[in-house]
């Protein structure tokens, strides 16, 4: 694959998933981007909006396993892992492989996990790799965690701490589907189940190659000098208790590379960096006070600095 024909692999996945999923482009560039990167995907919604369907359907389009793990209080390290038991017929430990074993891993509802599997989790997601019984095993690549976690109920559950979800790539949500939308999706499925029919639109081996080209798109100086510009705004924000980090920066780096060849071009221009600094930073800062009100501080801090961060006037390559 060469880099100029990622804009058109990456058409072909959307239009596939688009025949499952309605209306949400823009959620599967950003999965999207995170698939290429190497990163994942945080997805903070209700229940009944769609993310289990549209993960299961992002995997059928790029011909990936998937494997979903409903996050509770009792959920083992080792139910997510896999374990080494003893066969009895062979007389040896043999490893048995979790769920993590898959290309793209559906961590429903992982706030309510214990923090004890969380960081379990945060391994897998970090490097790639488990260690059981003392023995490293690598997982499979690509590799993407699509987490959720319910805005709305919070009794019974572990917030992930700043560290881990700062291992998050993006954050995003699903939302509601306006009328329109809604009205596609009961005729999409009142009768059989488009997910059922839904053919690979792409083979995991793309994303890979994909992977290896991203790097390339251009990026000017003026860009970079942006980029930082605005992570370190979140740091200087009033309402700010800890902004964006370096890691934060490059993640924001790598993500506006991507994005630039989503759309058909081999340069980063300061809109690249508009569009993503609010899925991929706001979910990194944590605003001063506790109260509900600032439980989308975040948001509201990077469109404070983005509004307020001089853009750079070259948009070429």
């Amino acid at each position: 694959m060469e880099i100029n024909q990622i804009g058109l692999w990456a058409g072909r996945i959307r239009e596939n998933v688009s025949k499952v999923i309605v209306g949400k482009e823009n959620v599967i560039d950003l999965a999207l981007i995170c698939l290429i990167t190497g990163g994942h995907l945080l997805m903070e919604d209700v229940p009944g909006t769609g993310k289990t369907v549209f993960a299961r359907a992002l995997a059928s389009s790029v011909d990936c396993s998937f494997r979903r793990i409903q996050f509770t209080p009792d959920l083992l390290p080792s139910d997510i892992t896999g374990i080494n038991y003893f066969n009895q017929k062979e007389n040896c430990f043999v490893f048995r492989a979790g769920p993590v074993f898959s290309n793209i891993v559906l961590a429903d509802e992982i706030n309510r996990a214990t923090p004890r599997t969380q960081s379990a989790m945060l391994e897998c997601m970090e490097e790639r790799q488990v260690t059981i019984d003392g023995e490293t095993k690598k997982l499979s690549a690509p590799f993407l965690v699509i987490a959720t976690q319910n805005p709305i109920e919070i009794q019974g559950t572990f917030p992930l701490p700043e560290a881990q979800l700062d291992r998050f790539l993006i954050k995003t949500s699903m939302g509601y589907p306006d009328t329109g939308e809604g009205i596609n999706i009961l005729k999409r499925f009142k009768g059989d189940n488009p997910l059922d029919s839904l053919k690979p639109a792409a083979g995991a081996e793309e994303i890979l190659e994909a992977s290896a080209l991203y790097s390339g798109v251009k990026v000017s100086e003026d860009i970079l000098d942006y980029i930082i510009k605005i992570t370190e705004g979140t740091r200087k924000h009033p309402n700010t208790h800890l902004g964006a980090s370096p890691r934060g920066a490059l993640a924001l780096l790598r993500a506006v590379q991507v994005y630039a060849l989503l759309k058909a071009r081999t340069f980063v221009t300061p809109d690249d960096v508009k569009a993503m600094a609010l899925p991929v930073l706001a979910h990194r800062i944590i605003a001063r006070g506790l109260s509900l009100e600032n439980v989308n501080a975040g948001e509201k801090i990077v469109g404070d600095v983005l509004a307020h961060t001089a853009v750079p006037l070259e948009q070429g390559e």
